[in-house]
């Protein structure tokens, strides 16, 4: 007979397990810190999972779409094996994550691109919005990435720096254009701009000490004020005047 589990018991474990990670990073966290999470016993914890690589893989969603859950004939989930994470996580940057690889950033930072001032905006509200829909997992995997030298390869190559220099294509040619005006250096501009998007879109939220206005406090601000502010100071500080 299939044993019975709680309906909601395998969506704490993947969040609980984001959570330590998030905290303690991968090298320092341990299965027992999962378990005392969700106030499991250790064991009860490893009939979910194969230890704390399957626990990883687990909190960052890194091998099922999000919202997928495993049945209970697929329990315990088991280890991934070695070069898988990062592996998964190359797929989905080149396909459709918020820090995909350059070649489909900078298609989509081009199309429309005679819509001036507008699609300016439009283009780095989509660049929060990616960040955001994704901020658990790439915050879990921008944490442990550095522990994890095939993982860090990946995610500071393909991730990060293929999204900046994507950035820097689109405002490069742009310039090119004369539908805006770069402050500085193309490289430094795009930087700043992925990362103030990052800032807000991903990291804030985990900030472990926050101030008495967050917008980890619910109800503060919205996903959809921010981005539209972070893309007006963006238009402002390059969109060409019309003197």
């Amino acid at each position: 007979m299939a044993r019975s589990i709680p309906a909601d018991r395998f969506s704490a474990i993947v969040a609980a397990s984001a959570r330590v990670f998030i905290a303690h990073g991968y090298q320092r966290t341990q299965v027992q810190d999962v378990a005392d999470a969700l106030a499991l016993a250790k064991g009860t914890l490893y009939g979910y999972a194969q230890g704390k690589a399957a626990l990883f893989a687990a909190g960052g969603a890194l091998r099922r779409r999000s919202g997928s859950l495993p049945l209970a004939s697929e329990l315990p989930v088991a280890a991934p094996v070695a070069g898988e994470i990062a592996a998964v996580v190359s797929a989905r940057l080149a396909a459709r994550s918020p820090t995909c690889g350059h070649a489909r950033v900078a298609s989509d930072f081009a199309a429309g691109c005679d819509d001036g001032r507008e699609q300016n905006s439009l283009s780095f509200t989509d660049l929060y919005s990616r960040l955001a829909r994704h901020r658990i997992a790439l915050k879990l995997v921008d944490r442990c990435a550095p522990e994890l030298p095939d993982l860090a390869e990946v995610w500071f190559g393909t991730g990060r720096n293929a999204q900046v220099d994507a950035v820097q294509a689109y405002l490069v040619h742009r310039e090119r254009a004369g539908l805006l005006i770069l402050p500085g250096p193309a490289p430094m501009v795009a930087r700043t701009i992925v990362e103030l998007c990052a800032l807000w879109a991903v990291h804030l939220h985990f900030d472990p000490s926050p101030e008495p206005w967050s917008i980890v406090q619910p109800g503060v601000i919205d996903d959809d004020a921010i981005a539209a502010t972070l893309a007006e100071f963006v238009v402002r500080a390059t969109t060409a005047s019309s003197d």
